[in-house]
């Protein structure tokens, strides 16, 4: 049985969601998971899955493992909101990155339903994502510390900072060398090689521009990655919405940006 040895004043909710996308407003929950700890060490557990009443992504879906078929007979949020509510009721609540995600978005589904179902309000946050990036900083000096097991001396120096990448990077593929892990298939692969081809894939992959407001999805297809297009197709929206392209062109986008986009849109003429 899981059993847990925080010091609690009030029961503590961990949440999990699975979702069809990573937009708060729009997107919804297919599958919701509640460990609730409770003062005296012992947890109980809740699962569920959700029909979000909207399709499911397949790139989404390659992601998590449900597809629309896995949740088209599931009770909608609004049919559990009551009953996931009271199980929630006096607890505080915990995540990883779930202050910016999780709880937005549980926040968003309960709203829809009622907005007195759910409250907030003299609740405690805690998540561990946060505690994991301030006590493990994700920085070159700690990288440095961590596989070269050295001190890096003039931080942000132009010349320290470029030989103790170096450094790093060499020491990172000797660590990692025969290290498997599982693809989104469930297909074991060896990510880092000491092969710059398999780290530039492992680095760049997905990439069309640089500042990644477009990219490529699952099938090999250039999508837009931000506002009300994320996910479609840019060759779909500029056929459907061609005005799109000049407000792009026109906007504070970087040129690196505007110029690949002007190349799909060129490619797009001589293909038709």
């Amino acid at each position: 049985m899981l059993t847990h040895s925080l010091k609690l004043r009030k029961p503590l909710a961990v949440i999990d969601l699975e979702t069809t996308g990573v937009n708060v407003a729009r997107d919804r929950i297919v599958e919701l998971c509640v460990v609730k700890a409770n003062i005296d060490g012992s947890t109980e557990v809740k699962t569920k899955r959700i029909n979000p009443t909207i399709p499911i992504p397949l790139e989404t879906s390659m992601i998590h493992g449900i597809y629309d078929e896995d949740i088209k007979d599931e009770p909608t949020f609004k049919q559990v909101a009551r009953s996931l509510s009271e199980f929630l009721d006096g607890c505080d609540m915990a995540g990883f990155n779930s202050n910016r995600f999780d709880i937005p978005v549980l926040v968003e589904e309960f709203l829809r339903v009622d907005n007195d179902i759910f409250s907030m309000k003299n609740r405690k946050l805690i998540d561990a994502q946060r505690i994991f990036h301030m006590m493990e900083p994700r920085t070159l000096t700690a990288a440095y510390k961590f596989y070269c097991g050295k001190t890096l001396e003039n931080a942000h120096s132009a010349e320290a900072d470029t030989i103790a990448t170096l450094e790093v990077l060499n020491a990172q593929v000797k660590h990692y060398e025969g290290v498997k892990h599982l693809n989104a298939k469930g297909e074991e692969f060896e990510p880092i090689q000491n092969d710059m081809q398999v780290l530039h894939d492992l680095a760049s992959q997905g990439i069309v521009d640089f500042a990644q407001r477009m990219k490529l999805n699952d099938k090999g297809d250039i999508v837009f990655n931000f506002g009300k297009n994320t996910g479609r197709k840019v060759t779909d929206v500029l056929k459907r919405e061609p005005q799109y392209y000049d407000w792009m062109i026109n906007g504070q986008f970087p040129l690196d940006t505007k110029r690949k986009l002007t190349e799909i849109k060129l490619k797009m003429m001589l293909d038709n």
